[in-house]
């Protein structure tokens, strides 16, 4: 799994956004599927300490915690 920060833009407003995926290619699409109307892009440089991250969302105590 991988963390990238997605900017957002709508108009003048930009905000950023984390997301965790398989690939930058997926959190590309995550971050435009819930923000179809606004422009979204990677914001580089990545962060190379923060790049790859373990899937923590495997553990069904923590889907629960999410859930909850």
């Amino acid at each position: 799994m991988i963390r990238i920060i997605v900017e957002v833009r709508s108009g003048a407003a930009r905000f950023q956004v984390s997301v965790q995926a398989e690939s930058i290619e997926g959190a590309l699409e995550m971050a435009r599927r819930y923000n179809s109307r606004n422009a979204c892009k990677v914001l580089l440089p990545i962060d190379p300490e923060g790049f790859f991250v373990e899937d923590d969302l495997s553990r069904d105590e923590e889907v629960g915690k999410i859930a909850a």
